[in-house]
């Protein structure tokens, strides 16, 4: 998986293209959120599920069908009313694929079991035919190693660099 701070990246990047005047601020910060939200998983490990497990890590909150969930109930808790010129289909759609990107990107690595990417529906996890990323060591002292600045490496050249080049094309077309 690449690490918790670069799932940021997809939404970041995302963003200028469902900023309206409306939006509120909250709404970037969810999106965040929403695409770390899938390794609150590695939970379980904790609790004895195994990893391979539909709960376990990679599996059901890491499913496409769980990201349109998941967004679902954010967008009712978070914009419990209708607002003039703020549309809560749009959040809505900014939050799946935010909370989507999170399977995505863990797809795109080279390690782990895969992603259970149409959990509950099947339970088969996939691999993307191109893994660039290098797989995130879990633990924030792992990141001042060399395997963790060869994977923080990765992730600039893989996902950060791709992600301001879109958020910059979106952003120009906002404007």
């Amino acid at each position: 998986m690449p690490s918790v701070f670069t799932h940021a990246a997809p939404a970041l990047a995302l963003a200028p293209a469902f900023a309206q005047r409306a939006t509120p601020r909250r709404l970037w910060w969810l999106g965040v959120a929403c695409a770390a939200a899938p390794d609150l998983d590695v939970l379980g490990l904790a609790l004895g599920v195994p990893y391979g497990d539909a709960l376990g890590h990679r599996g059901l909150f890491h499913s496409v069908p769980f990201a349109a969930a998941f967004a679902a109930a954010v967008t009712a808790l978070a914009f419990p009313r209708v607002r003039p010129g703020f549309s809560r289909v749009r959040a809505w759609l900014y939050l799946f694929l935010a909370t989507a990107s999170h399977g995505l990107l863990d797809a795109f690595t080279d390690g782990g079991l895969g992603v259970a990417l149409l959990s509950p529906f099947d339970e088969r996890r996939f691999f993307a035919p191109f893994r660039p990323i290098a797989v995130s060591p879990l633990g924030a002292g792992a990141f001042l190693s060399t395997r963790g600045l060869a994977v923080l490496e990765s992730e600039l050249l893989w996902i950060w660099l791709p992600c301001a080049l879109l958020g910059f094309a979106l952003w120009r077309h906002a404007r």
